[in-house]
């Protein structure tokens, strides 16, 4: 469910219509997309121009530099280690970082020692009576992460681990999403590639059972992935969206809304995909932008159709012999026409107001009406209305009282009231029957070339069309004004600001929601038609809801006065939407409806953290459904970050064959594998001809082993509450270099450590002696402000680089330089002995300093990089001063500046500004001259 796409469109048209009713319609209203949208146009006309670059020959010599790697020595940690033990550390440090050597072990004890459980506060002797919760948004169970949800794992881990290391009482649920719609057909394509078989050769029971088992050996790899991702993620509360318990939640939130006059069944008009024959939600309409004539492979066709054309066709006005020609790129739908609509401004008819049309094949008189949401300048100016197969002609037969029939079936043929010459047709074989039928009765004027945007079912590849149908709806209104003014009142705050705005323009013209799909796969939903034994036609629909059949049947007995065992019910087949249940996400996974500890202690959540495509099918729901149920909002605070995009622009996705597995930078992997992973996919010739040129281009070495840490650094680099994040492996790359800076550090503090003959003061006890040590500690007191300011901002980029300056700049470039010769001195010669005691003090004191530098600076990057700073760490412990509080870094407590306010000496870092400078030049003319090599800080180098 992270990765998103907002079809439809031009809320401004819908939100005119909505003053027309009433606040409780008697029909849902319904998103009307625009005739001609300049957005997504726009957006295509871009997506066309980086297809271009990316194709172009020239790109290749202007734009793109090759990422320049070797391969590095890959170390890997040997030592038998049972599953769950504690990592030797006590072996020599390997010369070199190696991600392979750092990562392993760590996690698999993180876990089995309970540390990522909230139960771990009460052990923590610097805890606080606070609690931090919140929940991962729960991936799909179909597919696998890519770095945009890496990005997403990155900053919510960073700010859990914080948060624990503060010592709150930290929750961080992980879980599944079922994916309704996208688990049935990958099932389905795989049962007819191995047995031959479609959906309908099983029984409902049995479909289920081979979903279930297409689950199991497929849910882990989603967990996998977190996991070497460092998530420390409460494994122990890990909730499916299936589970026995999240489908009893989801149950009682359908029928407590159905009590509430919040849900209700209805007639309406609904994104349709033939191919899966099932309502669809928004997000899995895509949309292809088509300039003129295009042969497009349509699923149930054994040869292309044809789009990109506008037909003209004329109706004649009854009673005289004129004629009105309207223009549409769905012939087929004519026969549904019930109004030829005009611009009440548009000179061309001014005289044909009030006038009706005779229809050419079911003879019935139309009307010819005006409204002013008709474009005068697209085609002819008077366009035929069909209310049941376009969301515009919808909200006219709303406004103008239109009958509205059907002539498309469910599964994309031609309805009876077409007539026998077309009943049971395929509805694209109907354009052209259509268009011949009408060439004859002498009343078709033509096609023409025609530049449209197509939407497709993102999930079977087929064209949507908008059907008619009775479906289960949310009403949104109330619910939206609540959340609207939950924001304004300051209840709920959402971070970055600007998308306040966009909250409130969205909610103010929400539609109402239809949560029902045809599937067999998802949360049946629990209400039940009932038919009485009187009824011998077939009347109005009735219908009951419960939680149990014998509950629904106990409400359908006193609703009509019968006895239960005279009832007939029958459980509605459809399902509901997968975003229904997910919006319940924070607090089902708590236990409601059950008052459980968990749903006392940890909800309201804290914060929602997620992606900002993500605000109108998941977060303005939570908003809503949560109110609604629970009597208080989900989260306190929403937190929307940046999506990242590749080099190009583009957002990642599967249907670009641009997504990149967070795996494949950590372990490193061939542009060949690579190549064989779009190849792989589903995409269309030239999406995957571009996909592969890009990868050729980006990649020609594929993607060098990074390691998880350098991953999720560079991630947290960026500011993620700003512009969408062009996320390139060469930052990533340049993160592992930081990594080995990092060891390369610590090979050199050891090394000093080691050879000191007097234990390490506390840091209470550790005082600077010389103006070096207390600008190095000022610089660490400085940094650890910005940290606190920064992460309560949720500023992660200004934490990081201000840890980066300081281990890089201050501590490597300025410190170690000064602490080498003092600390690697020899002991010998006259004067040395004669001042043996002053250099013996002088060595503790600077080794001290620099234990502490380093020790404090491993916590800070902690939350970022969990599992360098958790090696380097623990070879720390045998040094430590004082008593070791706890066995592992993520529950030491987080520095704080109010415990270094003697380490705070301002003049002492302005008096360092100017050596500051003079490094760095020095620094940027060596790389210009090509003699920035680093070597490893050890004795040798001295």
């Amino acid at each position: 469910m992270w990765s998103t796409r907002h079809c439809p469109r031009a809320r401004l048209v819908a939100k005119t219509a909505a003053k027309l009713w009433s606040s409780k319609p008697p029909e849902p209203f319904r998103p009307v997309p625009s005739v001609q949208p300049r957005p997504q146009a726009e957006k295509h006309r871009r997506r066309r121009e980086r297809e271009k670059t990316i194709l172009s020959a020239q790109h290749n010599k202007a734009e793109d530099q090759k990422l320049n790697w070797s391969e590095k020595e890959k170390i890997v940690y040997t030592t038998q280690t049972p599953a769950g033990t504690k990592k030797d550390t006590s072996l020599p440090l390997p010369s070199s970082y190696s991600p392979e050597y750092v990562e392993s072990c760590w996690y698999q004890w993180w876990e089995k020692e309970g540390f990522f459980n909230p139960d771990q506060h009460k052990r923590l002797s610097h805890s606080v009576d606070q609690t931090f919760s919140l929940c991962i948004p729960p991936p799909n169970v179909t597919g696998t992460l890519h770095l945009g949800h890496a990005l997403t794992v990155a900053v919510q881990d960073a700010l859990v681990r914080w948060r624990r290391m503060q010592g709150y009482r930290v929750l961080w649920v992980p879980g599944c999403d079922h994916a309704g719609i996208a688990t049935q057909t990958v099932v389905e394509r795989r049962l007819l590639r191995e047995t031959g078989k479609c959906r309908q050769d099983f029984t409902r029971e049995g479909f289920l059972q081979e979903v279930w088992k297409w689950k199991n050996e497929k849910g882990e790899e989603i967990y996998h992935q977190l996991r070497r991702l460092g998530a420390s993620l409460d494994w122990s509360r890990a909730c499916f969206t299936m589970d026995p318990g999240f489908s009893r939640a989801v149950t009682e939130a359908f029928v407590t809304l159905c009590d509430s006059d919040l849900i209700y069944r209805s007639e309406g008009l609904v994104n349709w995909s033939c191919a899966l024959q099932s309502a669809i939600s928004d997000i899995e309409v895509e949309t292809k932008d088509v300039s003129g004539p295009t042969m497009m492979s349509v699923p149930g066709y054994e040869n292309k159709v044809e789009f990109g054309n506008m037909f003209t066709f004329a109706y004649t006005v009854e009673g005289r012999d004129i004629e009105v020609p309207v223009s549409t790129t769905r012939p087929e739908t004519m026969l549904g026409d019930v109004a030829v609509a005009v611009h009440p401004d548009d000179p061309r008819y001014q005289a044909f107001h009030g006038q009706w049309c005779r229809h050419p094949f079911t003879n019935r008189l139309i009307p010819i009406i005006t409204d002013t949401i008709v474009d005068m300048e697209l085609g002819t100016g008077a366009v035929k209305v069909t209310p049941a197969h376009d969301f515009i002609d919808f909200h006219l037969s709303q406004r103008h009282s239109l009958l509205r029939p059907s002539v498309i079936r469910g599964d994309g043929t031609m309805e009876p009231l077409c007539g026998q010459w077309l009943e049971g047709v395929k509805r694209f074989d109907a354009r052209q029957l259509v268009v011949n039928a009408l060439a004859e009765k002498k009343l078709f004027r033509g096609k023409k070339n025609h530049t449209m945007t197509l939407p497709i079912c993102s999930r079977s590849g087929d064209i949507i069309e908008p059907l008619l149908k009775k479906q289960w709806f949310v009403r949104c209104d109330t619910m939206a004004l609540k959340a609207i003014q939950a924001v304004e009142d300051g209840q709920l705050e959402i971070i970055p600001y600007h998308y306040t705005k966009t909250w409130v323009n969205w909610l103010s013209s929400i539609s109402d929601w239809c949560i029902s799909r045809q599937l067999w796969w998802g949360h049946q939903i629990p209400a039940y038609q009932v038919e009485l034994p009187s009824s011998t036609t077939k009347e109005e629909e009735l219908w009951v809801w419960g939680k149990t059949e014998k509950e629904a049947r106990q409400r359908a007995a006193v609703k009509y006065g019968l006895n239960p065992d005279d009832i007939t019910l029958r459980q509605d087949p459809d399902v509901l939407d997968t975003w229904f249940s997910s919006a319940l996400f924070p607090f089902t996974m708590l236990g409601w409806p059950e008052k459980s500890s968990d749903f006392q202690r940890f909800y309201p959540n804290s914060v929602l953290e997620t992606g900002s495509d993500l605000i109108f099918f998941w977060v303005a729901r939570m908003v809503m459904l949560g109110s609604e149920l629970t009597g208080q909002l989900p989260f306190k605070q929403v937190l929307f970050h940046s999506l990242v995009r590749d080099k190009y622009g583009r957002k990642m996705s599967k249907s670009l064959g641009n997504v990149i597995d967070p795996l494949d930078v950590i372990h490193g992997v061939s542009l060949k594998r690579l190549q064989e992973k779009v190849k792989e996919g589903n995409l269309d010739p030239r999406e995957q001809l571009v996909a592969l040129e890009a990868q050729r281009k980006d990649y020609p070495d594929g993607i060098p082993q990074c390691g998880t840490d350098a991953l999720r650094f560079a991630l947290c680099s960026h500011k993620i509450q700003g512009e969408d994040i062009s996320l390139s492996v060469s930052q990533v790359l340049g993160c592992r270099h930081f990594c080995n800076k990092m060891w390369q550090t610590m090979r050199f503090t050891l090394g000093v450590l080691n050879e000191n003959t007097t234990p390490v003061r506390t840091l209470e006890e550790t005082i600077p002696l010389n103006s070096m040590e207390r600008w190095i500690c000022s610089r660490l007191y400085s940094t650890i402000v910005q940290c606190e300011q920064a992460f309560e901002a949720y500023e992660l980029h200004i934490v990081t680089s201000a840890l980066y300056s300081f281990w890089v700049h201050n501590l490597c470039d300025v410190y170690m330089e000064y602490v080498k010769p003092v600390l690697l001195k020899q002991n010998e010669g006259p004067e040395v002995l004669s001042n043996k005691d002053h250099i013996s003090n002088v060595k503790q004191a600077t080794s001290s300093v620099l234990y502490h530098c380093t020790s404090l600076s491993l916590a800070l990057l902690s939350p970022f990089m969990p599992f360098i700073t958790e090696e380097l760490w623990q070879r720390l412990q045998p040094f430590r001063p004082e008593a070791l509080a706890q066995t592992s870094l993520c529950l030491q407590p987080y520095p704080r500046s109010a415990h270094l306010a003697h380490w705070y000496f301002p003049e002492e870092e302005k008096d360092f500004l100017l050596v500051q400078d003079v490094i760095r030049i020095t620094r940027s003319l060596r790389a210009q001259c090509g003699l920035t090599k680093e070597k490893p800080f050890s004795k040798s180098t001295d």
